[in-house]
Formats: C-alpha cells, sequence, structure tokens
C-alpha cells in the first residue's frame, strides 16, 4: 500500500531556463512556454540570466527582464528565491501555486 501511494507521488523537479538580458520578443516566448509547461508538471522553474562581458554594467536590465517573468507568470507560480545577483548570473527561482 505504501510502496503504491509512494509510485504515485509527483517528484518536484527544479528545471532551468536560461536567458540573456538582450533576449528577442519570439525567444522569450519560446522559453515563456516550457516554464508553462514545467509549471502544468508542477515543477519548480529556476531562471537564469546570464551576463557576458559589457552587459555585466547593465544589471537593471537584467532586473526588468526578470521582473516581467515575475509579472507573465503572476497568476501560476509564485517567487521563491528572489532574483539576485550570483557571480556573472542573476538567478531566481518560480515554484508552481
Amino acid at each position: 500500500k505504501k510502496a503504491e501511494a509512494r509510485k504515485r507521488q509527483k517528484v518536484v523537479e527544479l528545471k532551468e531556463i536560461k536567458l540573456r538580458p538582450n533576449i528577442d520578443t519570439h525567444d522569450y516566448d519560446v522559453k515563456a512556454k516550457a516554464m508553462h509547461r514545467f509549471f502544468d508538471e508542477g515543477d519548480k522553474v529556476k531562471v537564469t540570466l546570464r551576463f557576458r562581458g559589457r552587459e555585466m554594467a547593465h544589471p537593471e536590465l537584467g532586473m526588468k527582464l526578470l521582473t516581467k517573468v515575475q509579472e507573465d507568470f503572476d497568476e501560476v507560480a509564485k517567487v521563491e528565491y528572489a532574483p539576485r545577483m550570483e557571480g556573472r548570473q542573476m538567478i531566481m527561482i518560480l515554484a508552481p501555486r
């Protein structure tokens, strides 16, 4: 009985979506679609924003993008780990509601 219950349980995985600060709209839409699929499956999503070279001088652009992600997924996900810089990348974790 317990083994069956364990078999039916969904193991929550942490999926990662990698973005760049100057991502194009269609590229963003493709990534957003993948994120929606992850949330539908009940997985958490780690959004990693990679900065390269001169982009490091403008972390506010990255913050703006992650804020947009937050707003776009407000109804399906909640922020579990607020956006913060870790070395050359900005990281945020979203969990399904």
